[in-house]
């Protein structure tokens, strides 16, 4: 099972990689940093979670990941830069 999950997690790895480096908003960063007489290198951090879907749910239901996620302001500021918004009205914001 283990050599499965590495599997999966390469190949997601490699998708989300294949389709940051395709992305024109990516590629016109890059070139501007080209014009600009610099080099880019781009290194994202992928977690990748695994879980198995056939386990019984443990205690009355399934607790959602996202009930006991907390946002700083850091990731709500790392989020903004990348023009993700957050969903303010749910998420608890620790300084």
């Amino acid at each position: 099972m283990d050599s499965l999950m590495n599997q999966l997690a390469r190949e997601m790895t490699d998708a989300i990689a294949a389709a940051v480096a395709k992305d024109p908003a990516v590629e016109a960063c890059r070139e501007k940093a080209r014009a600009a007489g610099l080099e880019m290198r781009i290194s994202l951090e992928t977690v990748i979670g695994f879980a198995d879907r056939n386990a019984p749910a443990r205690g009355k239901g399934r607790q959602s990941p996202r009930s006991s996620f907390e946002m700083s302001a850091n990731d709500r500021r790392f989020l903004k830069s990348l023009r993700i918004s957050a969903d303010e009205a749910t998420g608890t914001e620790v300084e």
